[in-house]
């Protein structure tokens, strides 16, 4: 197991966010069943848009976040999170 962090203990605001993202390959970020596929390397986001998808209410970054490899997921989404982790590539 990698690192663990409880984002209630310490929170990741935007700037830890968008380190996170940036140092990602691609990134799935889940909100009910919608799940949007975000391309780090062919076409990143600016961070207003991407800090739009990251961050949740409170300004810092949604919870479940999970990173393997260069893949960051945020948000739950089962499937998502079961693909990751078999290392298939999720379906958007």
């Amino acid at each position: 197991m990698g690192e663990k962090v409880d984002a209630k203990k310490a929170p990741y605001g935007a700037k830890e966010a968008l380190s996170l993202a940036r140092k990602a390959t691609e990134i799935f970020v889940s909100r009910g069943k919608k799940v949007v596929r975000v391309d780090m390397k062919a076409a990143p986001p600016p961070d207003d848009e991407l800090l739009e998808l990251l961050l949740g209410p409170t300004g810092n970054l949604r919870a479940p976040t999970l990173r393997r490899g260069t893949t960051l997921l945020v948000g739950f989404n089962p499937e998502t999170y079961a693909r990751t982790l078999q290392g298939r590539t999720p379906k958007t």
